[in-house]
């Protein structure tokens, strides 16, 4: 069974004077101030109130306690990342990166979408001018007539009867006595939020990308610099065998073990070769434009200086740093104020409709004296049955707000993770590259000392081979540490939240990527 909202009939406005109606529409409008959402409380951290302590070892000035070391988020890119190079490449990224763009234009179209929801609070007013023509047949004209006391003309056995309206008003225009509506604009107002925190996640994942593509690049062009070198230190080798070999001094197999050696590095030198083509290649994609031709110049793998020293602070700083983590509490507050505009739906809703203007049966009677008319419709709607819509829509935000919890207890969980990793990685990794750094001079001695006794006729050429293999293994196992270690900084950066803010003079061309919170502007509006 349907049943129909009750209605209070359309009133003309003869009776009440128009500065009584406009202050009772001010006054209904004054009083739907107030929302049905449920007090809002952040959800406690679901990790420890510190790190882990094997995070800490090695690593001096991990947990800044004392307050006096910035914090990584208040670090501004341009100077953690000092090379000139890196500098410039960021800078384009954050200007051509299609998914830095997408996300900047989800911001304004989340804007957009909350003042369209804010609109609703205001009545809209429009100017409407109204001809109506209708035709009666015989048995009905003198019904119309007794009515309107207007039958302008007929054709046949029909009348016609004719209405000129003109004016301004507004029409269902709902009255939010329990916030149903303001508490839409608040679930919009977050969720825009949310956007921007979400753009600020995306520039610091962009940023992070873009170092951790050219440190590969700088790696792999490093790898391809030892090979090189490698494969014409194993050509001269290869040259003294064959000496040797025609000479009856080394045997077939040296010359073949030596001819193995130069292959196997002429091969890798292609392989590095093509790494270093697609290092570029992807650092293209990550730009969004191809690499300019005046890029300055840049520092080598070992010279690539970073900031030696990121201060953690404690998990709970997370939560006010990480963007991620902010953009997640938005989507929360978002859901609890949906929870607000469900309850509302269980109360009764107050539309106003209305006209202030001038009506006429001929067109040319519009603007003559006696000619005002306006109207003032309200209507009151009490839901009564709706077989449990309104019920379920509760429930439904209700639940839909305990999954937005769960999502923010995860982004705490893997920022944690995140940070603690990095930490765990920057403790060690100094201290694997100081070992493999004292290998590497012990190998590269050692093939010195192979490389003598072959010459001097000691010894034959397998030993030689032994130790310049086991070189090259060094060399490369030392530059792809170094390389762990520096994306491990550059992780670490991130995870802290590091990477948004710009704080040196020279960033102001880069200030068309950038974008102020919306505190400033929505937030009051408000």
């Amino acid at each position: 069974m349907k049943m129909s909202h009750a209605t209070f009939p359309a009133c003309k406005l003869r009776t009440l004077p128009a500065a009584v109606i406009g202050a009772t529409i001010a006054l209904l409008i004054g009083i739907g101030g107030c929302t049905m959402e449920p007090n809002y409380r952040r959800p406690d951290a679901p990790v420890t109130k510190a790190w882990p302590d094997s995070t800490s070892v090695g690593a001096p000035g991990v947990i800044a306690g004392n307050g006096t070391a910035p914090a990584a988020a208040d670090i501004g890119w341009r100077d953690f990342f000092i090379d000139a190079r890196l500098q410039t490449l960021i800078e384009l990224a954050l200007q051509h990166n299609p998914d830095a763009r997408i996300a900047a234009l989800n911001i304004a179209a989340a804007r957009a979408q909350y003042r369209i929801q804010r609109a609703d609070l205001f009545p809209t007013i429009a100017a409407t001018g109204l001809e109506q023509v209708e035709s009666y047949p015989p048995g009905v004209a003198g019904i119309a007539a007794a009515s309107s006391g207007n039958i302008a003309g007929s054709r046949g056995s029909y009348s016609t009867f004719r209405y000129f309206d003109t004016g301004i008003g507004f029409t269902s225009y709902e009255i939010d006595l329990f916030g149903r509506l303001r508490s839409l604009n608040h679930q919009r107002l977050q969720q825009y939020f949310g956007f921007v925190e979400t753009r600020r996640s995306t520039q610091i994942t962009l940023v992070a990308e873009v170092a951790n593509a050219y440190l590969t690049l700088l790696a792999d062009q490093e790898l391809l610099r030892i090979t090189a070198v490698t494969l014409g230190s194993q050509q001269d080798s290869y040259r003294l065998t064959q000496r040797s070999y025609e000479g009856g001094i080394a045997t077939a197999l040296d010359l073949r073990q030596a001819e193995i050696s130069v292959d196997t590095a002429r091969a890798n030198l292609a392989q590095y070769t093509r790494q270093v083509a697609q290092d570029q290649n992807a650092l293209v994609v990550l730009l969004g434009t191809p690499l300019p031709a005046d890029l300055p110049p840049g520092a080598g793998l070992d010279e690539q200086q970073l900031l030696a020293d990121l201060p953690a602070g404690l998990p709970s700083d997370l939560l006010v740093r990480r963007p991620d983590i902010l953009a997640a509490e938005h989507n929360l507050m978002a859901a609890n104020a949906s929870i607000g505009a469900a309850r509302a739906a269980f109360f009764p809703s107050v539309t106003l409709t209305g006209n202030y203007g001038t009506a006429s049966t001929q067109l040319s009677g519009l603007f003559d004296h006696g000619s005002t008319a306006w109207t003032f419709s309200p209507q009151i709607s009490l839901p009564i049955f709706a077989a449990g819509a309104h019920v379920a829509a509760l429930d439904l935000a209700k639940v839909q707000k305990n999954i937005t919890v769960v999502q923010y207890e995860q982004a705490i969980q893997t920022a944690f993770r995140e940070v603690a990793d990095a930490l765990a990685g920057r403790s060690t990794l100094d201290t694997q590259i100081a070992a493999d750094q004292a290998l590497l001079e012990a190998t590269s001695e050692s093939y010195r000392l192979s490389d003598m006794r072959f010459r001097d006729g000691v010894d034959n050429y397998l030993g030689v081979l032994d130790s310049q293999r086991s070189l090259y293994t060094a060399q490369q196992t030392l530059v792809g540490v170094k390389l762990s270690r520096l994306q491990n900084l550059v992780t670490l950066y991130k995870a802290l939240g590091g990477g948004w803010s710009e704080h040196s003079p020279q960033n102001a061309g880069a200030a068309a990527v950038t974008e102020p919170h919306p505190a400033s502007s929505l937030a009051r509006a408000y």
